[in-house]
């Protein structure tokens, strides 16, 4: 059973832990050096904010967790202090202001009026500091609602960071134009980290040590990763969806690597799993309401993930009674399995969440053969719902450890805030980056073409203004990662990640519908090319 094979897959990753393979010897050797220098190295220290930054932009903190809370802790009970002492150095200031708030803490930006002159802008001094301009844009990328300073931060930054671009070294040139493109809050771990173990080679001030272990922990990742993927190849095959939904888009390995945005580490293979498996076959759903499927047969279809019955299965069309069949064994499989650990009710809040997005997928399926334009309030009503990010965040807590209650659940089922604001990011970019392909092919309106009609503007004036209603979303996500206690931040960063995978994957273009062009190198950097070591 292909289940299994995953589980064996993670305990094995765990015999290798315990019993010291030669190369996962050496990965613990090197981190029990980098723990060493991360508490030596002193709090109140400018270079431990590098250190820690440096860590997590390597993509190894996740080894050193609660050494990096502690130390943060301090750094934020001992902030003003420290601000007053550092009150010159941009780059410390910005720095030390984003690693608190990338933490939950809530540092004031108010630290950044001391940068300004007499006339309230920011100091033309400061626009040569490439490293201070570099700080001062990841910091301005966490402002909230209200902070004008960090509006102003943005803008300074990214004007000046741009015209420096041509007098750069190569090195510093690339770094920038990364940046510029994705920031740091919104990119994934795995594969920024993939980026900066590059750039940060190419600094002469490197850590040998940092280095060595970023490459050696990206590279057996990677090959744990490898393993769940083949895995779950195995179980696609044997489940022979692309064969009976030809139409369908058949993205398994696409899908994989979405989820690896989501938790990349190697506790949360099940989870991992499990939300792999979800969205493939939701993949194929969604393209038989929106490519295939008639009216009359998604009435029957609907009504059947309603009923959510094996015994439906017979009143289906052929090519829809092994989509059926795979969607409710995979649920079965993990109930069994869940229930062995008493965590089986979780998958009752997933059932849920799928049947309303289906519910949903069938209202756009009717607007869509009746012609139908919505206006934006009508349209975004449903369209938030189609856009399946409240089940994928509600599935991403599935099968993850013990930190994640019941009443993380609910919590994720009222739709918080943030869960509202990512949910707007995810279909408006969603929107933006593939509506035209999507009106080619035979689609239902999109949030552009609602607002065009309702507003009577053009497609660019549309776009402005969706894009400003991202820009509002991410600034609520930001502040409802600060001092929250509603989730454990683990359960938070699912919601928070599965933002950021959207920022990736829809950014210029549809890059899963046209993985190919899009996702290719993405893929291979993750999945496929070790890093040269």
């Amino acid at each position: 059973m292909i289940l299994i094979s995953l589980q064996e897959t993670y305990s094995h990753y765990l015999f290798l832990k315990d019993n010291f393979s030669e190369e996962e010897g050496e990965l613990q050797r090197l981190e029990d050096e980098v723990r060493k220098m991360l508490t030596e190295t002193p709090d109140e220290s400018p270079g431990k904010l590098d250190l820690i930054d440096t860590i997590r932009r390597l993509g190894v903190s996740y080894h050193f967790e609660s050494e990096i809370e502690g130390s943060l802790q301090n750094i934020y009970n001992a902030c003003d202090e420290m601000n007053n002492k550092d009150a010159n150095d941009l780059h410390t200031i910005a720095l030390r202001f984003r690693l608190l708030r990338q933490q939950g803490f809530y540092a004031s930006s108010d630290v950044f009026d001391n940068f300004k002159n007499p006339e309230g802008d920011f100091k033309e001094s400061l626009a040569s500091n490439v490293q201070g301009m570099l700080s001062l844009y990841e910091a301005a990328n966490f402002g909230v609602h209200g902070e004008n300073v960090l509006e102003e931060a943005l803008k300074f930054s990214m004007s000046n960071l741009e015209s420096m671009i041509p007098n750069l070294s190569n090195f510093l040139a690339a770094q920038v134009v990364q940046a510029l493109k994705v920031p740091i809050q919104k990119s994934l771990t795995r594969i920024a980290a993939r980026q900066y173990i590059s750039f940060y080679q190419q600094d002469e001030s490197h850590d040998k040590l940092l280095l060595k272990f970023a490459k050696l922990d990206f590279n057996i990742l990677q090959k744990l990763h490898q393993k769940e993927l083949g895995c779950l190849t195995a179980w696609w095959k044997n489940l022979d969806l692309a064969t009976n939904t030809p139409f369908a888009r058949d993205r398994l390995v696409e899908c994989y690597y979405w989820i690896l945005g989501v938790y990349f580490e190697p506790k949360y293979c099940l989870a991992r799993t499990i939300l792999t498996k979800v969205i493939s076959i939701t993949s194929i759903i969604d393209d038989i309401y929106d490519v295939y499927g008639t009216i009359d047969e998604l009435t029957i279809f609907t009504d059947a993930i309603e009923r959510w019955n094996i015994h439906e299965l017979d009143q289906l069309p052929s090519y829809m009674r092994h989509c059926y069949r795979a969607l409710l064994d995979t649920y079965t499989d993990y109930e069994e399995e869940l229930g062995k650990e008493a965590k089986s009710e979780r998958l009752t809040y997933a059932k849920l969440e799928m049947k309303k997005l289906v519910k949903a997928y069938f209202e756009e399926a009717k607007w869509f053969h009746n012609g139908y334009v919505p206006r934006v309030e009508e349209y975004m009503k449903v369209a938030l719902v189609t856009g399946a990010y409240m089940m994928l965040a509600t599935t991403s807590m599935v099968g993850m450890g013990d930190s994640v209650t019941t009443h993380a659940f609910d919590w994720i089922t009222n739709e918080p805030l943030i869960v509202r604001a990512a949910s707007v990011i995810c279909r408006l970019m969603d929107d933006m980056a593939g509506h035209e392909f999507e009106q080619e092919r035979g689609h239902v309106a999109s949030a552009v073409e609602c607002y065009v009609n309702e507003y009577g503007v053009t497609k660019q004036e549309a776009f402005d203004e969706l894009n400003r209603q991202t820009a509002k979303a991410w600034k609520d996500i930001n502040g409802e990662c600060l001092n929250s206690n509603a989730v454990p931040m683990e359960a938070l960063q699912r919601v928070l990640n599965l933002a950021k995978v959207i920022c990736l994957i829809y950014k210029d273009e549809d890059g899963y519908t046209h993985s190919a062009t899009v996702l290719k190198d993405y893929i291979s950097l993750m999945l496929v090319d070790p890093v040269p070591t």
